[in-house]
């Protein structure tokens, strides 16, 4: 046992040994990793993938966004058929850390197709008692991008 032990220290030593002694050859004035080269053209920004300041979400929770909005019906807010749609779906999962609801929902007329997708809410304490499984009405204030209302079916 020890004399196998003894042999694979020999082996080890010799390989930490040769591979400490080694050199790198320097790369052709050609190559790509020679830092005397000059640096590869630049590849031109995409605009397809560029966003604007608007694009970025935001970095404050959703309750931060608008401070009137705390209570789970306004009814100024909800009043306006164009601001808000409604729809029926089931809940997949909540994510209550950045105050989002992922639901798997039928068609909502004249807004979307059936999908499966994350809304984020506001509030957040909508999302108390949801659990995945849940059949669910909401509402989503379309300027907002939020659901604003839950109840449970």
């Amino acid at each position: 046992m020890r004399s196998k032990a003894k042999g694979l220290c020999i082996v080890a030593l010799g390989t930490l040994v040769g591979c400490a002694t080694y050199q790198l050859e320097r790369p052709s004035p050609k190559h790509p990793a020679n830092p005397e080269t000059a640096g590869a053209p630049r590849a031109p920004t995409s605009k397809t993938l560029a966003y604007g300041h608007g694009d970025i979400p935001l970095t404050q929770p959703a309750s931060a966004v608008a401070t009137d909005r705390h209570d789970s019906h306004n009814p100024a807010r909800d009043a306006d058929p164009q601001k808000t749609v409604s729809g029926e779906g089931k809940v997949v999962a909540t994510v209550p850390g950045s105050s989002q609801l992922v639901l798997e929902h039928g068609e909502i007329k004249g807004f979307m197709d059936a999908m499966t997708m994350g809304y984020r809410v506001d509030p957040p304490s909508l999302l108390q008692g949801l659990k995945p499984g849940d059949q669910v009405r909401f509402t989503i204030d379309v300027p907002e991008k939020a659901i604003i209302r839950i109840e449970k079916k």
